[in-house]
């Protein structure tokens, strides 16, 4: 797939940013300093297991989170804009109008007793200030966009009535009609069968063509970043590990981590009696280990990995970063 970056600008930056959640059981250090750019026009991924702080990344970005959740620092800049410093209010005409958020599952983003109509359209009221007639009008015309068939008839059907795959287009739709400039989409793949998600895949590729949209895709499938993102963000332990143009990092991985993720998928055409795994279990994010949240699981690992803060990001290349003390001394 050719880049879609459009320009060196970054759309959104995010800086040291650190999310925690207060429980009777502890603090819960769900994303702890976090930094990452996107750029206009690209597609980045978000990779990692559950629980490597992916989704509460994105959802702290649009201070959407559950109740416990604190952003307890760092810098959020969305169009050379501070969202950290926004009220509510303001945040408001953000989310929705400037940043859509397509959510894993589509029953969930779907109100059960709307009709799909209604709810594209109302996205249109809201944000576009359009009429209910006009916004039905364009409601058809985005079914249509993103392969509805029959979308005057389909308008008036409850989300039940659809397919899982077409639930996700239909979500898919509400998302993009107000024409936002940065578009996450959690996991919506996760709950369709292999031959849905490479359409629906294909789909966001055909939507960002058309309308320059920025994408956030977040994943734990090494496979779809590889073939519709333009750079990888590969989290773990709630910190981003690796970061970099996915070519360079499929052709070189510089985390151990990262290294164990694409050994873990298979090629078509190898002989291999037993795919590769990650051995041992994700951190506990309430009782993180000392020093890198991969040592317990790294053959790699040295006594400096274990002890202390997790490692200092490491610039390999001007668009590669990487947080493993294997690269200190390449960096010094």
């Amino acid at each position: 797939m050719e880049s879609n970056v459009k320009s060196p600008t970054p759309l959104l930056e995010v800086r040291h940013l650190k999310t925690h959640f207060f429980t009777r059981r502890g603090v819960v250090k769900a994303v702890n300093d976090v930094s990452f750019d996107v750029m206009e026009g690209e597609t980045l991924g978000l990779v990692g297991e559950s629980g490597s702080g992916k989704t509460i990344t994105v959802m702290s970005i649009l201070q959407l989170l559950p109740r416990g959740a604190e952003i307890l620092g760092g810098e959020i800049n969305f169009d050379n804009e501070n969202l950290l410093e926004k009220t509510e209010k303001e945040l408001g005409a953000v989310r929705g109008k400037k940043i859509g958020l397509i959510l894993q599952n589509s029953m969930t983003a779907l109100d059960p007793v709307f009709t799909i109509g209604t709810q594209i359209a109302e996205s249109l009221v809201v944000h576009k200030e359009m009429s209910w007639k006009e916004s039905f009008k364009s409601a058809i015309d985005l079914l249509r966009k993103v392969k509805i068939g029959a979308p005057e008839m389909r308008i008036k059907r409850f989300p039940h009535e659809f397919s899982g795959g077409m639930r996700q287009r239909a979500a898919s739709a509400a998302a993009i009609g107000p024409t936002p400039a940065l578009l996450v989409a959690d996991e919506p793949t996760t709950a369709l069968d292999v031959t849905t998600q490479r359409q629906y895949l294909q789909l966001l590729q055909e939507l960002q063509a058309q309308t320059g949209v920025t994408i956030v895709f977040i994943t734990h499938d090494m496979s779809i970043v590889g073939s519709l993102c333009d750079r990888i963000a590969v989290f773990y332990g709630g910190i981003v590990v690796e970061i970099g143009p996915k070519a360079e990092i499929f052709d070189q991985p510089s985390h151990p981590y990262t290294k164990a993720l694409l050994g873990a998928i298979p090629v078509l055409g190898d002989k291999v009696e037993r795919l590769q795994s990650v051995e041992g279990e994700p951190p506990n994010p309430s009782n993180m280990p000392d020093g890198c949240p991969f040592a317990p699981r790294c053959d790699a690992a040295m006594d400096k990995c274990r002890t202390g803060d997790p490692p200092p990001v490491f610039q390999l290349t001007d668009a590669r970063r990487v947080r493993c003390w294997l690269h200190e001394e390449i960096h010094d």
